[in-house]
């Protein structure tokens, strides 16, 4: 099943990833067609669903992790470890999350600030507050610097890589001192505790390093870029001024099925398989696309339309998958969900969001990110008493008001 990349696809698929695919899978006799790099995408919905499900072409280990860990067991028990510190610091998360949203000012520049802001609120989960400042440093600025995903520009990702050597030298530091202290032994503090705890004691400091820093990226990243879809989309298809007329739930349900940040999930195939009436030898990669499914017209209604207003409409919804499903589901989809709405939330309570900048047409580089725009948070003014006759104010807000003019 293998053949050259073609140079032409590749230049069509640059220029418009999604509708790229969407012309494949519409014009394809076959329900797997072949993507412009080699791999294969799966083109019916439930033959998708059949794949991600099916236990032969899930045998072995999840590629996600790669050979950092022994076994299929220890990235469960990872997986669930980090899941379950976050959870833990939820709490903390959402306390925290006012004075993020007022951090970002009147008028901010997105995506970037997604992530940043889901670090700012979660740093405690992600670092212990007494790592060392540096490296607390450090990894602030890697976040600002882009380091949570593979930058779609040339210039960001120079940026974000000239940061990951000093990055990790600090990173691998602090794991020898705490795996020297044994403070992982009991219960995690942070998400590095957890990887700690999960790594066998053979690992080396690198290797743990590494680990946290793939768990970092898709915490922070995953997580801070879906919060933007949620808000550009939003605001893309609402009229300033009037609240939105959507749950944040809704909201950010529709925003993962209309721009799911990951867009394209694949992973070898383990054995000599068959699909779709294909044969695919092992090692040939198979993938299936969140986006595709999401917007399959045979399950969705009018799956083209940004429509929060869906989830709340009788009737079952069509396949809906951005955190996979299956065997690989991510262990923390409930938490990471959690997150993006109440960050959501926080952000439109008491203001109104307008943007300026951005359109809905993704930058693909491995993930759906967002186009570059400004996001305008005004907060509303609030309404104040109507004077009385004499020119004062009955203010009830003001318990003093009274007490001064008995005076």
């Amino acid at each position: 099943m293998g053949g050259e990349v073609s140079v032409r696809e590749m230049r069509r698929f640059r220029r418009d990833p999604l509708g790229y695919i969407e012309d494949r899978a519409r014009c394809s006799p076959a329900e797997v067609f072949r993507l412009p790099w080699g791999a294969w995408c799966v083109r019916d919905s439930e033959l998708a669903l059949a794949v991600l499900r099916d236990p032969l072409f899930h045998t072995g280990m999840s590629t996600f992790f790669g050979t950092m860990l022994p076994s299929r067991s220890a990235q469960i028990l990872l997986g669930r470890a980090v899941r379950n510190v976050m959870r833990a610091h939820l709490p903390a998360y959402r306390e925290r999350l006012p004075e993020g949203a007022a951090g970002l000012g009147p008028a901010s520049q997105w995506p970037e600030a997604g992530p940043a802001l889901v670090y700012r609120c979660a740093a405690g989960a992600l670092l212990h507050p007494d790592a060392p400042p540096a490296l607390q440093r450090l990894l602030a600025k890697a976040v600002a610097g882009g380091f949570t995903a593979r930058q779609p520009y040339m210039r960001q990702r120079v940026r974000a890589e000239m940061l990951r050597p000093g990055l990790l030298a600090a990173i691998t530091e602090h794991v020898r001192d705490r795996r020297a202290e044994g403070s992982a032994a009991d219960e995690p503090r942070d998400v590095l505790d957890a990887v700690i705890g999960a790594c066998a004691e053979g690992s080396t400091d690198r290797t743990v390093t590494d680990l946290y820093v793939l768990l970092f990226q898709s915490i922070v990243g995953n997580i801070g870029y879906a919060l933007a879809w949620s808000l550009l989309l939003a605001c893309l298809h609402h009229p300033p001024g009037p609240p939105w007329p959507w749950t944040a739930e809704g909201l950010v349900r529709e925003a993962g099925r209309h721009r799911p940040f990951v867009w394209m999930v694949g992973r070898p195939v383990p054995h000599a398989l068959e699909f779709g009436g294909l044969s695919f030898a092992p090692g040939t990669i198979l993938s299936v696309s969140p986006y595709l499914l999401h917007h399959d017209a045979r399950h969705w209604d009018r799956p083209e339309l940004f429509r929060p207003e869906r989830w709340n409409e009788p009737g079952e919804q069509g396949p809906y998958l951005p955190f996979s499903t299956g065997p690989f589901t991510c262990a923390g989809a409930a938490v990471a969900h959690s997150m993006i709405t109440g960050a959501v939330d926080v952000l439109a309570q008491g203001a109104h969001l307008t943007v300026s900048g951005g359109d809905a047409r993704p930058l693909v580089s491995g993930s759906a990110l967002p186009r570059p725009f400004v996001l305008r948070r005004t907060l509303k003014t609030p309404v104040r008493p109507a004077p009385t006759k004499g020119g004062e104010r009955h203010d009830r807000c003001n318990p003093t008001h009274h007490q001064e003019q008995a005076r």
